[in-house]
This record gives structure tokens, sequence and C-alpha cells, in this order.
């Protein structure tokens, strides 16, 4: 009877045993189910909050970058305008080739070209590089125009060239008469870099002769 005893007993302990190692691999599965949760819960809030940022620095960059383009394309006075309605243009200063030795000129709360600011200069080039009397074509001038604008009550600035598209007909007695067609963005220019660009581009447009 004791070694039948003996034997329950030894059984019962082991069979103790054996919960006891349950319980502990179950606690230790738990642990980790649990760390396992708190780290899925963590990546998602920063993948998410990561996410958010991009779109908010995407969103920043986008109405940060102006492109203008024209509100009324008149044949003396081209009315431009944001690209975005969320811009909103303070002021800007239009700057010309150097080779045609004219001044900037600079506007307040209402972005335009206007012919009569270059058209005298413009026609005097074309008549230096000996360029036909009549258009072909729409041609083109460049201009490098800095922009002071605001988004969402927040002042920005932006540099860039853009092609004034125009169109000269008449004869040299009788008198040359130049029409606004369009503007095009051609890229972004900054620094000190800025003007020679324009000079640059100027100069594809008219060819030494």
């Amino acid at each position: 009877m004791d070694q039948k005893s003996e034997e329950r007993a030894a059984e019962a302990a082991a069979i103790r045993r054996r919960w006891i190692t349950l319980g502990e691999v179950l606690a230790v599965v738990a642990v980790i189910i649990s760390a396992l949760t708190l780290w899925n819960n963590w990546s998602e809030r920063s993948d998410s909050k990561a996410a958010e940022s991009a779109s908010a620095e995407r969103a920043s960059a986008r109405a940060g970058t102006l492109v203008l383009v024209p509100a009324d394309s008149g044949e003396r006075v081209l009315v431009l305008k944001p690209s975005s309605a969320d811009q909103t243009v303070q002021s800007q200063k239009i700057a010309f080739p150097s080779p045609l030795g004219i001044a900037a000129v600079e506007t307040t709360g209402e972005p335009r070209i206007d012919v009569k600011w270059f058209d005298e200069a413009l026609k005097k080039a074309r008549n230096a590089a000996r360029l036909p009397d009549n258009s072909r074509g729409d041609e083109r001038l460049p201009v490098l125009v800095t922009t002071q604008f605001l988004v969402n009550g927040e002042p920005h600035a932006d540099s860039a060239l853009y092609d004034v598209g125009y169109t000269i007909s008449g004869k040299l007695l009788g008198g040359h008469s130049v029409t606004l067609r369009g503007i095009s963005f051609i890229a972004t220019a900054k620094g000190k870099s800025a003007a020679a660009k324009l000079d640059e581009r100027w100069k594809a447009n008219f060819p030494a002769r």
C-alpha cells in the first residue's frame, strides 16, 4: 500500500509539474503576444504619422511651387494668375535679358506683362539680329519673374524663367507691331545664376549674326 501511495503521489507531483510548465509556457506566449500587439500598434501609429508627415510635406511643397498662367491674353497686356487657387500674388519683379538694356519692372497685386515695357527694345534687337519683319509663328522672349505670394496667409517667394509668346508684324519704315500671345513656364531659377540663365536663353533665341 505504501508503494502504491508513493507511486500515486509521484504521479500527482509529475502532473502538477506538467501543469506548472504548461502554465509557464502559456504565460510566456501571452507576454510575447502582448509585446507583438504593442509593437504592431506602435508601428501602425508610426507609419500613419510618417504618411501624414510626408503628405503634409508634399502639400507644402505644392503650395510653395508657383506656376503662372494667363488669366487674360490681351494683345498689349497679358494678365497672369497662379495655377493654384490657394496662391495669392502680392508683388512681382520682371527682369529682361541684359542685351535689351532695359530695367526690371515691378508690379504690386496685379501680375501682368505689358508689351510697352519692352517692345521698342525688342524691335531694335530683332533689327540688329536681322530677323524677319513678320513672325512665322509665335516668337519667344525670355523673362525672369520673381514673385512674392501668399498661401493660407503664409508668405512665399518664387523665381523662375518664362517665355513670353508674341508675334510681330509690319515694316521697318512703316513701324512694327508686337502682339502678346501667352506665357510658358521654363524652369525655376534662383540665386546669382538666374540672370545668367536668362541671358543664355536669350542668346539661344537670338543668335549672333
